[in-house]
């Protein structure tokens, strides 16, 4: 039986560690092919160049450079790299959590999504652990039984899973997996206005993550009791339950 076609990506760039694991996790498990950034792409959401050119360079065997964003090293790996469709693709794993609202912003999510916008069954992984030196390891079983039940049940389609694993201390290891679903939060945001040396005002975006759900079947709980978190998020925004509210209008 041939083994699976892996695509591997993510939004840290890859050089970084989280990318290094998960590429050697995914080639106990099957061929890899890696379409990553070129450099560090956090916070890109969904973004796609459109009015640059994009550049790929091949840095060693199956592993491509890309100059552009996560959701561009995606569309550019299957139209252009892979020659076929892979079995899955996994992005990863992030330096930092993804759950609860992070997943609008996060760039490891949105590269999964773009493969599960092309049908191909995808995961974001992400370590609460935002340090490059981050401890990869006690989370490697977890990723790999995650991405062989996917290989073998199948992901429903329209579904990429959002799975962040908790940091903990002292090599221990996640007490489990969680099925979740994603936390109601927001980030209470501020700007540091400063000012450069030639007098031109500047600003840093700052902020404080607020929960503001206190469920116990979400992925913020599941993190902070020790459990990895795997939350089915789909890319149809379609509010589906405002439907018949909007239809009460007079709207011609």
């Amino acid at each position: 039986m041939d083994k699976p076609l892996i695509l591997v990506t993510n939004d840290d760039g890859i050089t970084a560690p989280g990318i290094r694991t998960l590429i050697r996790l995914m080639k106990e498990i099957g061929e890899v092919v890696v379409v990553a950034p070129d450099s560090p792409q956090s916070g890109m959401g969904h973004a796609i160049t459109i009015d640059n050119t994009l550049y790929s360079k091949k840095v060693a065997d199956g592993e491509y450079s890309c100059s552009g964003t996560p959701a561009d090293c995606v569309k550019l790996g299957l139209q252009e790299l892979l020659g076929r469709k892979p079995d899955i693709c996994v992005s990863g794993i992030n330096h930092g959590s993804n759950a609860s609202i992070n997943v609008i912003y996060s760039g490891t999510m949105s590269a999964a999504i773009e493969a599960g916008i092309e049908g191909i069954p995808a995961i974001g992984f992400s370590l609460c652990d935002y340090g490059w030196e981050a401890d990869f390891g006690p989370s490697e079983p977890f990723v790999k039984q995650i991405v062989e039940e996917a290989l073998a049940h199948g992901i429903p389609p329209g579904v990429v899973l959002n799975v962040n694993i908790p940091k903990t201390d002292n090599g221990a290891i996640p007490k489990g997996i969680r099925v979740c679903r994603q936390a109601r939060a927001n980030w209470r945001e501020k700007f540091d206005k400063r000012q450069s040396p030639q007098g031109k005002d500047y600003y840093w975006l700052t902020g404080t993550f607020e929960l503001l759900d206190q469920g116990t079947d979400t992925d913020e709980h599941a993190l902070s009791e020790g459990y990895i978190s795997v939350v089915p998020t789909q890319f149809d925004l379609t509010a589906h339950h405002a439907m018949h509210q909007l239809n009460s209008w007079n709207l011609k």
